[in-house]
């Protein structure tokens, strides 16, 4: 019996941080600025079970980030990247991470915390390994390095979601827009 109650706290402990994170997304799509005491609530667990979990707000914003993160290589992860035109899957990845964007409005206003954010690094590797695939069929420009073009296409996806966020562009303007820089930078001449 003493061995079924470490295993119980175990699964309690993990269903908890579980609704946390899903309280934590809901809530700040909403007001970005949520209080962890209200983040709490949304969870129905208590501002110490966070706290548990979670030792600040940054440390729980990192786990959102990386929650969010996950959702998003999981759908990259379901198109193939070996397959197809390699301009068109690199339009769809942009569209699943705006998409993403969309849902979750909270990741136009929180900044993860930490020196280097290496979030972006397997979503970075799959890029690269779809632009050179593209550049090998001469599909996508010879004319620029993979990696500097996987760093434009990088940017130019954030500075659209700062358009967005700071109301020079709506989302639907920003993803047309981005579609269309992303076409020209990666086509090739």
């Amino acid at each position: 019996m003493s061995e079924n109650k470490p295993r119980r706290r175990r699964a309690d402990a993990d269903r908890s941080r579980t609704a946390i994170l899903a309280a934590a997304i809901a809530l700040l799509d909403e007001q970005p600025d949520a209080s962890l005491e209200r983040i709490a609530e949304a969870a129905h667990v208590t501002r110490q079970t966070v706290y548990a979990h979670f030792a600040s707000r940054d440390v729980l914003l990192n786990a959102v980030l990386d929650e969010l993160t996950a959702a998003t290589l999981t759908a990259i992860d379901a198109l193939d990247l070996d397959e197809g035109p390699a301009l068109d899957t690199a339009l769809r990845i942009v569209d699943l991470a705006w998409h993403l964007f969309e849902q979750h409005p909270l990741l136009l206003h929180i900044q993860p915390t930490g020196t280097q954010d290496t979030r972006h690094d397997p979503v970075t590797d799959r890029l690269e390994r779809l632009i050179r695939r593209g550049q090998r069929t001469g599909e996508i420009t010879r004319a620029l390095p993979a990696p500097w073009l996987v760093t434009a296409l990088t940017a130019l996806g954030h500075a659209a979601g700062e358009s967005v966020a700071t109301g020079k562009l709506t989302p639907r303007a920003a993803n047309k827009t981005l579609h269309t820089t992303l076409t020209r930078l990666l086509q090739p001449i």
